[in-house]
């Protein structure tokens, strides 16, 4: 058996149990892992207030990194005591161990808090930069760039050449210049405050806040083509934009590649804070209610 995190009901933090499950077993081209830090999304508290998935129970996490402690049929690229970070093929990450479906090694420099921060924000953002097309020499605005999604998506965006303007609060605009971005304010007067940086607008614009701007975006990016939010799934609908979502194929490419631009210093994605994962009621509530700079994950055993 193995401690999982589970809910059982709807409601907020405190419907969260840990519980004895029976162990994971992986599939053909699976492996599973002993979990040593899982990553903690905002999808978690949707699905645990009941906004996402009706079943129930759910278990919980998308994502981790940890030891492979057994291959499923068909694996020959990794091997037994290696690190790897990667997606849950179940949604079940955050437990003692797990199965993954989408794995690489993890970066030599990285730990494993830091390893199970990257499969959600890296493969979110090259999913949706590859949606828009963004390209070298073009100019891009991400709003709500200093977030974990949003700073992937900067740093993603830059590699490929391309001019990134991000909205974030004032506190994060020096973060947002050390990624390699122009920083902007949200909130009222953004189309202007845009302009004052592009005037002719901007080639693409990425929607990562859910801030109920895409109405601005779609004007500075010349039409609902240019446009895509991966967090406000009602103003897509309403104004005409693509939505991106895993489900309409996820760029798990990212995985592999992330590695070496972590190496060569040309990507980071810090950890804000850490919890055990005991305490995942606690990481809800910093989850919900929190504008941490960063990833928040769950430290197992």
């Amino acid at each position: 058996m193995v401690k999982a995190a589970r809910f059982n009901q709807f409601g907020g933090p405190e419907v969260l149990e840990i519980v004895e499950l029976p162990d994971p077993r992986p599939g053909p081209g699976q492996v599973r892992i002993a979990v040593r830090a899982a990553g903690v999304n905002p999808s978690d508290w949707k699905k645990r207030e009941g906004l996402m998935d009706r079943g129930l129970p759910q278990t919980l996490g998308h994502e981790a990194a940890g030891v492979v402690d057994e291959l499923g049929e068909g694996v020959a690229n990794v091997a037994v005591g290696d690190r790897v970070f990667g997606f849950s093929a179940e949604g079940a990450a955050q437990a003692e161990l797990a199965v993954l479906d989408h794995y690489a090694p993890i970066p030599p420099s990285l730990d494993f808090p830091g390893a199970a921060a990257l499969p959600a924000a890296v493969e979110t953002a090259t999913r949706a930069l590859d949606q828009l097309g963004v390209r070298s020499g073009s100019t891009l605005l991400i709003n709500g760039a200093s977030g974990s999604v949003g700073a992937a998506a900067v740093q993603l965006a830059v590699v490929r050449g391309t001019h990134v303007i991000g909205t974030a609060s004032p506190a994060n605009h020096e973060y947002l210049r050390s990624l390699g971005a122009e920083p902007v304010a949200y909130g009222a007067g953004l189309v202007g405050r845009v302009r004052a940086l592009a005037p002719d607008g901007v080639d693409e614009a990425l929607d990562v806040a859910g801030s109920g701007v895409l109405p601005e975006l779609i004007e500075l990016a010349g039409g609902t083509e240019h446009v895509v939010t991966v967090a406000d799934f009602a103003g897509a609908q309403e104004y005409g934009v693509a939505f991106s979502r895993g489900d309409a194929g996820r760029a798990v490419h990212a995985l592999a590649e992330i590695g070496e631009l972590i190496e060569a210093g040309r990507f980071s994605l810090p950890v804000a804070q850490t919890f055990p994962l005991a305490e995942i009621a606690e990481a809800h509530r910093v989850s919900e209610h929190g504008h941490a700079r960063g990833k928040l994950v769950l430290v197992v055993g």
